[in-house]
């Protein structure tokens, strides 16, 4: 039986190399620049929003397969949720990654953004992963206010 970290090194493989979720959306209601100084990596995100449900998202960007990745695998999680539904994955989330929350059941909800479970054990990585989850969280405060 495969090891679970494998299953999740491949979706995150899978996710760098080829996302679906990487194109520009036709007027996009939010737009905002995710850029992390220490390696280069930067996106834009796009959102379109259908009143308070996230009902389209996209990136186009460069940088290292954990920030495209988690980008992508961030998109497909949070696409179709309501604003307050995505706030409280990507608090999860966040709180993933600086270890804060461990239980296995609270994490469930990030579906396959749990992938990026390990990547808290490599602190060099966790700006990387968390790059486009702060741009999100930026875009909704826009939103929210």
């Amino acid at each position: 039986m495969e090891d679970l970290t494998d299953v999740y090194n491949e979706l995150i493989m899978e996710h760098s190399m080829n996302s679906y979720n990487k194109k520009n959306i036709e007027n996009a209601d939010y737009s905002e620049i995710g850029h992390n100084p220490n390696c280069g990596d930067e996106i834009t995100l796009q959102i379109k929003m259908n009143k308070d449900i996230i009902e389209d998202m996209a990136f186009i960007g460069h940088g290292c397969a954990i920030s495209q990745a988690s980008t992508s695998i961030m998109i497909d999680t949070l696409k179709g949720k309501t604003v307050e539904q995505a706030e409280k994955i990507i608090k999860t989330f966040i709180q993933m990654i600086k270890r804060e929350i461990t239980d296995e059941e609270e994490l469930k909800k990030l579906e396959d953004a749990i992938a990026f479970k390990n990547v808290s054990n490599m602190p060099a990585r966790v700006k990387c992963a968390l790059l486009a989850w702060h741009t999100i969280e930026d875009i909704l405060l826009q939103f929210t206010n």
